[in-house]
């Protein structure tokens, strides 16, 4: 115990120090006060956002922000809760100036038949892929609800776009990571009656549109060894040209949506009538590589480029799933996707 005690004290010292370096304008300094949280900053951002893009532009204003503004953090409150205000603050600046991010579900009724040819619709902000690779696994702080993972998911990201702003921090801010109402209101400058009201209206909706079960809780239930099995089988499927085989890892009620495309498909019969006609026959050979996103299994998918020589970075294919089977496949077109999860260009 006198171990641990002591170990405290030498860390909330040199937090100490480098907090007095920092106000005297050493930036680096700054950087090893910021450098512990920046990860968990960076995931809040997105939260928020709904782009990891946007998350990046947010957190580099936000410390630069906390960084111009730190003779205003007067250590009455922990760094951390300080700095999620800076962030916060910035990620509303940045909703109220660029809207909501969408995925094809939010747009219109699923298409019963093959869209050939559709054209990207620039016109709509998109939801984006998230690495989650250095999230832990559990609460981010014990009187958190959501897992960090958890709180990645698609379903609950994409259900944070429907609300405003406002509702939307608090939600974040109190379910996720742990901060008390009187402590939000003061972080949104608002009363602790304002905060509370957000939080209620914010679950309801929440509670309608994200599943009552977690892909944490599924994919801890399905385990390692069938999840590896099923994408492999996804992927040795598109790549085979095995309709039968993809179609047996799928559920009835299937959907497959390909933002930035508006059409989508719903039901095991209409995603197979575009698997088959599309991805499968017309689109050429297909390369892939597993990888993780949102918390979920996910697959890089490389498509043949005969210019190029090689096959070239396509989509991000997030999967949700049901059980052992597949319910939901998010494919995010764009090669702006594959940097965000380290995978290469190109494959031979």
């Amino acid at each position: 115990m006198t171990g641990s005690v002591s170990v405290q004290v030498v860390a909330a010292s040199g937090e100490g120090g480098d907090l007095a370096m920092a106000r005297g304008g050493d930036g680096a300094a700054f950087g090893r006060l910021v450098e512990p949280l920046r990860r968990e900053l960076h995931a809040h951002c997105y939260r928020m956002l709904g782009s990891s893009h946007d998350a990046d532009d947010a957190l580099q204003e936000a410390l630069l922000r906390a960084w111009r503004g730190l003779g205003r953090f007067t250590g009455r409150g922990t760094l951390r809760s300080w700095l999620y205000t800076v962030a916060t603050r910035t990620c509303l600046d940045l909703v109220e100036a660029r809207g909501r991010r969408a995925l094809p579900v939010d747009l219109g009724p699923s298409s019963e038949r093959v869209v050939a040819g559709g054209a990207p619709l620039t016109e709509v902000a998109w939801l984006g892929p998230y690495d989650d690779a250095g999230l832990g696994a559990g609460p981010a702080v014990p009187e958190a609800r959501y897992e960090q993972r958890e709180a990645v998911e698609l379903a609950f990201v994409a259900a944070l776009q429907h609300l405003p702003g406002n509702q939307r921090a608090a939600l974040l801010l109190f379910e996720v990571l742990g901060f008390a109402a009187a402590e939000i209101a003061a972080m949104m400058d608002t009363s602790t009656a304002s905060v509370n009201s957000a939080l209620a209206r914010a679950r309801k909706l929440v509670a309608e549109r994200v599943p009552s079960r977690s892909q944490q809780r599924t994919l801890r239930e399905v385990g390692d060894a069938r999840l590896r099995e099923v994408v492999t089988g996804f992927a040795t499927a598109l790549e085979d040209g095995d309709a039968d085989a993809l179609v047996a890892l799928l559920t009835e009620d299937v959907t497959w949506s390909m933002p930035p495309l508006p059409h989508w498909y719903h039901g095991v019969g209409p995603v197979m009538d575009f698997v088959t006609r599309v991805p499968l026959t017309t689109c050429g050979s297909w390369r892939h590589l597993p990888v993780r996103a949102n918390g979920q299994p996910a697959v890089g998918c490389y498509l043949w480029d005969e210019a190029a020589g090689a096959h070239v970075s396509w989509s991000v294919n997030v999967l949700t799933m049901r059980g052992e089977l597949i319910a939901e496949v998010t494919s995010f077109i764009g090669d702006e996707h594959f940097g965000l999860f380290g995978l290469p260009a190109s494959l031979p």
